[in-house]
């Protein structure tokens, strides 16, 4: 294809992709006018609705998102990209290469990563919540007497939204992009409706209403930041989306349509303040005439399902990647698309999601209550993203350290100011996702490191593969027909497998294959790249499959393409998959404590068997037991 004809296909695609990626990627954050404004004066804050705090509190609203997404986000973290793939692991993975071999700085930077990788999941857990009960709740205008419907209601959508997970989304994301276009287009006209009415609000574009309100209300102002950061929430899915529809459609979905969709009803918001401060119960609602309110309040839901949604495949996403880069346990993972590598279903993660959402729900049950929850989530993910990124920009880009060091103050001001502010909420919710957040993080390190010591353990206790091999060669065994294919964790030690079968059984099969699966700091894998086989000779092979961290290994896709490449054919019906069936016995042995060891043994039993996570036909498997004492 020639340059020209490239030209015109990204020309012609662009505003399609940038039209799916509305109905993906700013979910979240174009919500966000439903609840922002009116918590932002929530009576707990102590702030007068006056003209000026009203001016003060749209500026700094405007401000944030200008700083934080649009320039932060949009301009710099975007041009992060891990082979095209964001998000929080993408990002750590561009750190931990920029710094090499520094083993302390590797370990901070890994952990900073997985510690924001938590955070999102405390999002993941309080933006269907959130979002779902903020628009139920514009019922209550339409007639008070539905006020006791609003959490059954809530928790009838959101049981429906996850319960049709397991048919994937590819339908319904087809919908997406259209209905949101109709949500922005609506944010923009009630917006500019009020803006009509009562202009002056357009004053607030002035840096000088921010500086002011934060000097006349010291402390009132600094527990508003708290409320201010909800209108940020959903900006890390802007990056952490960027491998779906790619960096140009989302910068042209923000910039054409989404940011000025935003800043247009908050200062309709605004607007509708200055002349009606009654209206401060629900701003958001309140700018629609009373015939529109019932299909505002429809429209509403629909688009917080769709924000909802973007959260939850965002935490199948997040899963995948943190089970390849060895964080997380395996678990039994389901693609619902045979076009879209990225559309999967983990099962697991959609029940735990479900069932933690409903409690919130029952237990929060206002979108007010849970406004003090959001915020910490968000600001904690920011944080690390700000620090991930400054250390890309001077090792991996080679930029001038004093430039990342001037713009990496302002944006980690900005940043701590809003996560402190946040902090300030703990005792009325803050303290969910910070538990929520830490659970996590302590599982998901005591996993990696466990899995160290199992490692270190085997490799100490382990028999060099070649050198065992030549002699089993010298001296064969019995040979009988057939194929064996043993999994293994290493490409460099005898599998177990292998030697409690010839230990047991006395006997090599004709043609024998050790598979192993590396994972790479890459999202993807081209399939030329992907295989690297070894014939060791005497029907003896050695087959490297190498997956990036956003693929999910498979047994059977991995045959295919020796069959294809190597001319090899496999029968399944004759071949036999050995592999170890670990036993992980905790003891005082150094590494660590027992009670954290036994905290891994218990993951290690309940993670999906390899079967399932392979793609294993489970009538072909021969495991065979061993111990491992940590």
């Amino acid at each position: 294809m020639t340059n020209s004809a490239h030209a015109h296909e990204r020309k012609h695609s662009l505003p399609s992709l940038a039209v799916a990626g509305i109905g993906v990627v700013f979910g979240d954050i174009g919500t966000s006018p439903l609840y922002s404004l009116k918590e932002a004066f929530s009576p707990t804050h102590g702030i007068v609705l006056s003209e000026q705090s009203i001016l003060g509190v749209i500026s700094l609203l405007f401000w944030a998102i200008v700083m934080v997404v649009a320039v932060k986000y949009v301009l710099f973290v975007m041009r992060a990209d891990n082979n095209g793939e964001g998000g929080v692991f993408a990002m750590m993975t561009l750190a931990l290469r920029s710094v090499g071999n520094d083993g302390k700085l590797s370990g901070v930077l890994m952990m900073l990563g997985i510690f924001g990788a938590c955070m999102f999941y405390g999002d993941a857990v309080i933006t269907p919540a959130m979002s779902v009960i903020s628009a139920v709740e514009g019922l209550e205008l339409a007639a008070s007497t539905l006020t006791p419907y609003v959490i059954p209601i809530t928790i009838v959508i959101l049981i429906l939204l996850f319960y049709i997970q397991r048919h994937g989304t590819a339908v319904v994301g087809k919908l997406f992009g259209p209905i949101m276009l109709i949500w922005f287009l609506t944010l923009a006209v009630l917006g500019a409706y009020h803006i009509v009415i009562a202009p002056g609000v357009l004053v607030a574009l002035n840096p000088y209403y921010v500086i002011s309100f934060m000097a006349d209300h010291v402390l009132q102002a600094y527990i508003v930041l708290g409320s201010v950061v909800l209108v940020l929430t959903g900006a890390e899915a802007l990056y952490a989306d960027m491998g779906h529809f790619g960096a140009k459609p989302i910068r042209c979905g923000w910039y054409g349509l989404v940011m000025p969709s935003l800043l247009l009803n908050y200062f309709g918001q605004g607007a509708l303040l200055m002349h009606s401060p009654k209206a401060i119960e629900s701003p958001f609602f309140l700018l629609a005439p009373d015939w529109a309110l019932l299909p505002l309040v429809i429209l509403s839901t629909i688009a917080t399902v769709i924000a909802s949604q973007a959260v939850i495949s965002g935490a199948y996403s997040l899963t995948s990647q943190a089970i390849q880069l060895g964080y997380v346990p395996r678990m039994k993972i389901l693609h619902t698309s045979e076009l879209a590598i990225g559309q999967i279903y983990i099962p697991l993660v959609n029940w735990i999601l479900l069932f933690i959402i409903l409690c919130i729900v029952i237990g929060f049950k206002s979108s007010e209550n849970l406004a003090a929850a959001y915020g910490l989530a968000v600001t904690a993910t920011m944080l690390v993203t700000t620090i991930l990124v400054s250390v890309v920009m001077v090792n991996l880009w080679g930029w001038n350290r004093w430039l990342v060091g001037g713009m990496i103050t302002v944006f980690l001001l900005i940043d701590i100011g809003f996560f402190g502010a946040s902090l300030l909420k703990i005792e009325q919710g803050g303290w969910l996702p910070l538990c929520i957040g830490g659970a996590l993080f302590f599982l998901l390190m005591t996993w990696y490191k466990g899995r160290m010591i199992v490692k270190e353990r085997t490799a100490a206790d382990g028999i060099p593969l070649m050198p065992f091999l030549q002699g089993l060669l010298a001296h064969p065994p019995h040979r009988v027909s057939g194929t064996a294919i043993y999994l293994t964790g290493s490409d460099s030690l005898v599998p177990v497998s292998l030697l409690h079968n010839l230990k047991h059984n006395k006997v090599l099969h004709e043609r024998t294959i050790f598979m192993n699966f590396q994972t790479r700091d890459i999202p993807y894998v081209d399939d030329a790249h992907r295989m690297e086989i070894k014939d060791i000779d005497g029907g003896l092979f050695l087959v490297k499959a190498a997956y990036g961290f956003n693929e999910t290994p498979d047994v059977k896709a991995v045959l295919e393409q020796i069959t294809r490449t190597h001319a090899m054919t496999f029968e399944l019906m004759e071949t036999s998959f050995f592999m170890a069936r670990e036993t992980v016995v905790p003891t005082e042995l150094p590494g660590m404590s027992v009670w954290r060891e036994r905290v891994f043994a218990w993951m290690h039993q309940n993670a999906a068997k390899p079967t399932d996570f392979f793609s294993i036909p489970a009538n072909r498997v021969v495991e065979l037991g061993m111990k491992i004492e940590i």
